[in-house]
């Protein structure tokens, strides 16, 4: 997988995090660096977890499905994406709590809740050639950063941008699985 498509996929996994972070810069008000970094260290940390028990996960049976691997990736990376997509555009959607709150046990659900998607994503990983301890620590990075972001923008603009951030997210891996799946299908000819 080359490093810009894992770079595609880290942001598009991280606009969950993103999106609690901004949740988390507006309940605070004022953002300080130390909070910042406590937020992204929590996602950054799960969403690095995640993809590499999934990865552990699919690798078990990633030689049984070689034949279909580039449609799995493009199913699950959908999958995942129309649900951001759909859960940022659902009027219903009950939105994240605002509240300040670091403590281990709300960031500990916080970091699981939002990494979910990132455990399927591994799956797929185990499907491609990659190197998994580099591709992991380089989300993890990733949505640090951007997690450290968007408190900082919460606590300035609100929630202005969380949706928005959710559809770009969703949009990111629709069209990284789509790229994929062409990319095999043209080989494949």
């Amino acid at each position: 997988m080359p490093l810009w498509e894992l770079m595609l996929l880290a942001v598009g996994l991280a606009m969950d995090a993103f999106s609690v972070a901004i949740c988390k810069g507006l309940a605070m008000g004022k953002a300080s660096w130390g909070k910042s970094a406590l937020v992204g260290l929590w996602f950054g940390f799960f969403q690095a977890l995640m993809p590499l028990l999934g990865f552990l996960l699919g690798d078990r049976f990633a030689a049984h499905i070689s034949r279909y691997d580039h449609w799995i990736i493009f199913v699950l990376l959908g999958i995942i994406g129309f649900n951001m997509i759909r859960e940022a555009l659902d009027k219903n959607e009950k939105p994240e709590e605002s509240n300040a709150d670091l403590s281990f046990k709300t960031m500990l659900m916080l970091s699981i809740a939002t990494s979910i998607d990132a455990l399927a994503a591994g799956v797929t990983l185990s499907l491609m050639e990659v190197h998994i301890i580099p591709a992991v620590s380089l989300i993890g990075v990733i949505t640090f950063a951007i997690s450290c972001a968007g408190v900082w923008i919460g606590s300035l603009f609100g929630t202005r941008f969380k949706n928005k951030a959710e559809i770009l997210g969703g949009v990111i891996l629709i069209l990284l699985g789509l790229r994929i799946l062409i990319t095999h299908l043209v080989q494949a000819m």
